[in-house]
């Protein structure tokens, strides 16, 4: 196994070098002028910008950036500070990028670990009733459940939520994010209602693959034995059937919690969240490279290191997968 994780762990150094290199080029292309907006100038693609500020101090700042050095030697020093743990500095808010990760990161993450907890909690059962009782009402009452959220958007449901809460309980959500660690009611007050948000649309989509996949393996012939040689319809479920059924389910999670790890935009945006997603869009609008760079590095390492984990969580569902 461990042999197995190494050569994994391996096999990705070139997947985040090209990775690294796409995103280090497009933001380079990316029309508009960071230093001209830094200056006062305005941004434009034109230039414009660039001509109504003084050029001894775009010739200062672009120096003290990095940004008059070649392209390949601005990617060696990025590349540098990945490999030695300095992400360098915030264009914009002369704020050291690890730091932000610091202050805006743990909101994020609790919010997706809360989602994707909920998507298991409501989805697998969901799922399991509705193929134990296909075609029932059961069957049609969760499948109305899973395309009903499927259906509505993220950032409707959050606002809707934010609305309710507002006009007809007059409640108001904490301005700020506390660590759990510190103020458990206040972050728990913050960080439940996204966590609902995007937890229950993961948890339709767990629902459907669930069903889906139960389904298929309560055909197969090994079931059909079974329930042949007498075994009851529960232990034919639990002990046969959901820890097959479960392969497909584990990887839509892991993807899903991926995706939730780079920030719901919308929903951290109406639920006035300052996490990953609400940081990697201000740094984008405001063409801070350093920032957007270092960010969509972290999310494909994330995405490597879930990719992993769900691999290794297939021998542990299937005993008869194996990593030797």
């Amino acid at each position: 196994m461990s042999k197995y994780i190494l050569r994994r762990l391996i096999m990705t150094i070139p997947t985040l070098v090209v990775i690294s290199m796409i995103i280090f080029v497009v933001l380079r292309v990316i029309p508009g002028n960071i230093v001209a907006t830094m200056l006062g100038g305005g941004g434009g693609g034109g230039g414009e910008g660039v001509q109504m500020v003084d050029p001894a101090a775009i010739e200062k700042l672009m120096s003290d950036l990095r940004l008059d050095r070649p392209l390949y030697e601005q990617y060696l020093h990025w590349a540098r500070g990945i490999v030695t743990g300095d992400l360098g500095d915030s264009f914009f808010r002369g704020q050291k990028v690890s730091e932000m990760l610091r202050n805006h990161g743990p909101v994020t993450l609790q919010i997706s670990i809360m989602a994707i907890a909920l998507s298991w909690i409501v989805g697998l059962p969901i799922g399991i009733l509705s193929a134990a009782r296909q075609d029932s009402f059961m069957d049609y009452s969760t499948r109305l459940f899973v395309v009903l959220f499927l259906a509505i958007p993220s950032f409707w449901l959050a606002a809707l939520i934010v609305l309710f809460g507002v006009l007809i309980f007059e409640y108001y959500p904490p301005l700020f994010y506390s660590h759990i660690w510190d103020d458990p009611g206040a972050n728990l007050a913050k960080t439940t209602a996204p966590a609902i948000v995007i937890g229950l649309g993961m948890a339709a989509m767990i629902a459907r693959m669930a069903r889906s996949s139960i389904l298929e393996v309560l055909r197969e012939d090994y079931v059909r034995t079974a329930m042949a040689k007498g075994l009851a319809s529960r232990v034919v479920m639990w002990r046969h059937v959901i820890k097959n059924a479960l392969l497909p389910v584990i990887t839509i999670a892991g993807i899903m919690m991926g995706f939730t790890l780079g920030g719901s935009v919308a929903v951290e945006y109406a639920f006035a969240i300052n996490g990953l997603g609400v940081t990697m869009l201000t740094a984008i609008i405001d063409k801070d490279f350093n920032v957007v760079q270092n960010l969509v590095m972290i999310y494909a390492a994330a995405f490597v290191i879930i990719n992993l984990l769900i691999d290794l969580s297939y021998a542990w569902a299937d005993p008869r997968i194996r990593y030797e």
